[in-house]
């Protein structure tokens, strides 16, 4: 395990000699009481300058109290310390001195969730009025163990933070995904070369890494004198780079620092959805109420956040006192304090606890094929299995045209001719089957407005043709033309009961924020016509449409998964624990097995006879289902593609393409014949 430091100096100044106490006479000596709090407050404060303390006059208490504290402040940052007055003991006069004790209770927050409390005394004399009718004062005895117990002069203060490992995200099999991995951070180190040497050493390197050479001299230049200047982090076990370790340790002048981070098995696998984690935002600070400070290594994204406080364990704390030598602490090649450097006395230690795992049903395989098939996608793109049998997402890949956004479970566009599985189910429960017939005409004008076929729509499949030809060849007029008979009511119902759920908690069952579809209730006119060839208001994700396919294929409403159980009970705020609440409530119908098999036979026609032809040869194919919507001024189309395959059901999307057939079917079929 390869722990990072944070460490936090402070150094005591000189030592406080002590004064002479003052005698006092009488019996109306006042409480010590006010002066206990002043000083309370003013420690609480960090600033003393008018408590009225007995200190050497060689002594700066206030650069002092700023020295000895500043660690603690740190490691508090925005948090909230407390000084309160616990107790003060009653004058007690001897020897002609009259003195009390008060009993100090401090309260440091030194690390997330971990509070720093102690007691310290401090001893406080009475100084008599100077005329009979003037006012005596308390003032407290000023020492280094005022502010921490058994601090000693001529010694300091670490605090350092010990940091919880990470949990590791799993895939389906139980194996880790994303987990520790060894890196090297390449760079120049300015220890090891002077001058000019340095500017070449930063010149050559940058260009050796893909750099610009006069930016990168600009930070090296600018950095201090015993600076290490990274240039790029490299993994040890398969880089990915045109370069290697010992072609840029070949530079005078260029080290390499051995480090270790939380990594995924390729460089971009699965980051849309998993997420990343790094040092912490404002954002992230600001909604952590205090619980994560600048600084911290939290999840930024996707699982990594929404799994944060599973993941992430408790860290530690250690404060300690050590010598007052070397007060600045020795620092590593790499920025950081040295770890061998003495540790001290301990004062006060929590140990990190490690945090715990979090299983996800992803198919490492299937994830990285369904990437490798978007490699060269240019618009945004995405591809999601899930399997039928159990909902659980095997893949849920979005191409480089996304850009980072995680189209294939948040996007939302109009699904085209695969809504017509919806379209399907709603014509059976209307009275239709595969064998009645339906009119296929070139164009169908509803309110107006002309609704058309796509071009080069096969004219062997128009007039007045089955209900299987026209789905097999998707044909928009004749889907249009049943307006009458599935009122826009009963679309949204089919849509539904395949999958296309427009609830916060069927999306919050995958475990992470998702969108699986939206199908209007009401529309009418040409609305409820667009509806019915999954244009208008329809919505739908890759993640929903590939849940329509795996309810078909199930044959029963599919929910889909992605953080398994265990985990997602244990809360985020994306889960909001669904499967406990699934559990009250009790479930609808959706499809039926019957129904969902009129619905494979159908599907099954689109390969044998329809627009999915290329996938006759996949070895257990099922049935699929070509899709193309038209958008903006009608001269753009979002394509699809759906097909089952034994027990696997897949989603291809693409945002701007030719055709379902000829842009989504060609990924389709690469990605199943690789299976």
């Amino acid at each position: 395990m390869h722990r990072r430091y944070r460490l936090a100096l402070a150094v005591l100044l000189t030592p406080v000699v002590g004064l002479p106490l003052v005698a006092c006479t009488g019996t109306d000596v006042p409480p010590a009481d006010e002066a206990a709090a002043a000083l309370a407050a003013a420690l609480r404060a960090g600033k003393v300058g008018d408590v009225p303390l007995q200190a050497p006059g060689s002594v700066d208490v206030q650069t002092q109290l700023s020295e000895v504290l500043e660690p603690l402040v740190d490691a508090a940052g925005t948090r909230e310390h407390t000084v309160t007055v616990a107790d003060v003991g009653k004058p007690v006069t001897k020897d002609g001195a009259t003195t009390a004790v008060a009993t100090l209770d401090w309260s440091w927050p030194v690390g997330r969730d971990v509070t720093w409390a102690y007691s310290t005394d401090v001893d406080l004399t009475y100084a008599v009025p100077e005329s009979e009718d003037g006012t005596g004062t308390w003032r407290p005895v000023w020492s280094p163990d005022v502010l921490v117990p058994d601090l000693a002069p001529g010694e300091r203060l670490k605090v350092t933070t010990l940091d919880a490992d990470r949990g590791d995200l799993l895939d389906g099999d139980g194996e880790p995904m994303v987990t520790e991995r060894g890196v090297w951070h390449i760079g120049v180190d300015k220890t090891a070369v002077e001058g000019l040497g340095q500017e070449s050493a930063a010149r050559d390197l940058a260009q050796l890494v893909g750099l610009e050479p006069n930016e990168f001299f600009a930070q090296v230049d600018a950095a201090g004198e015993k600076a290490f200047v990274e240039a790029i982090t490299i993994r040890k076990e398969n880089p990915g780079t045109d370069f290697s370790l010992e072609d840029a340790l070949d530079i005078i002048g260029v080290r390499a620092v051995e480090d270790s981070l939380e990594l995924g098995p390729t460089g971009d696998f699965a980051k849309p959805i998993l997420g990343r984690v790094g040092e912490a935002t404002e954002e992230v600070v600001e909604e952590s109420d205090g619980a994560v400070q600048a600084g911290d290594v939290v999840g930024l994204s996707g699982v990594q956040r929404a799994y944060d406080d599973r993941l992430t364990g408790s860290p530690g704390v250690l404060v300690s006192v050590v010598a007052a030598s070397g007060a600045d602490g020795d620092v590593g090649l790499d920025g950081e304090p040295d770890e061998d450097e003495d540790e001290g006395r301990e004062l006060y230690r929590v140990d990190a606890v490690d945090g715990t795992p979090v299983a996800t049903t992803l198919d490492q395989h299937l994830q990285k094929l369904a990437e490798n098939v978007l490699d060269d996608v240019d618009p945004a793109s995405a591809i999601v299995a899930v399997r039928p049998s159990d909902g659980a997402v095997l893949a849920a890949a979005s191409g480089p045209g996304s850009e980072g956004w995680s189209t294939a479970t948040l996007g939302q566009y109009p699904p085209g001719s695969t809504f017509k599985v919806v379209d399907a189910l709603a014509m059976q429960r209307a009275g239709l089957t595969p064998d009645t017939e339906v009119a296929c005409t070139d164009t169908i004008t509803v309110d107006g407005r002309t609704f058309g076929n796509v071009p080069g729509y096969p004219s062997s499949a128009t007039g007045d043709v089955p209900l299987r030809t026209a789905f097999a060849h998707s044909c928009n007029t004749a889907m249009i033309a049943q307006r009458d008979k599935v009122a826009q009511a009963d679309l949204a119902t089919a849509g539904s009961d395949l999958g296309l759920l427009d609830d916060e908690a069927a999306a919050a069952a995958m475990g992470v924020p998702a969108f699986l579809g939206s199908v209007p209730a009401k529309a009418d006119g040409t609305e409820h016509a667009a509806s019915m060839i999954g244009q208008g208001k329809v919505q739908a994700s890759p993640l929903g449409m590939a849940t329509v396919a795996a309810s078909v294929a199930a044959g029963h409403r599919v929910e889909p998964v992605l953080v398994q159980d265990d985990a997602a009970e244990e809360g985020s705020d994306a889960s909001a624990s669904p499967s406990a609440e699934a559990e009250k409530e009790p479930a609808t119908p959706g499809v039926s097995d019957g129904e969902a098999q009129v619905l494979r036979d159908l599907m099954h026609g689109v390969v044998t006879d329809g627009s999915a032809d290329m996938l006759q040869d996949v070895p257990g194919i099922v049935g699929a289902k070509t899709g193309t919507a038209q958008y903006g001024d009608g001269s753009q189309q979002h394509v699809w593609m759906l097909a089952i395959v034994d027990d696997l059901a897949v989603a291809v999307f693409v945002e701007d393409g030719h055709r379902g057939s000829d842009t989504a079917g060609p990924l389709m079929e690469d990605f199943l014949d690789d299976l």
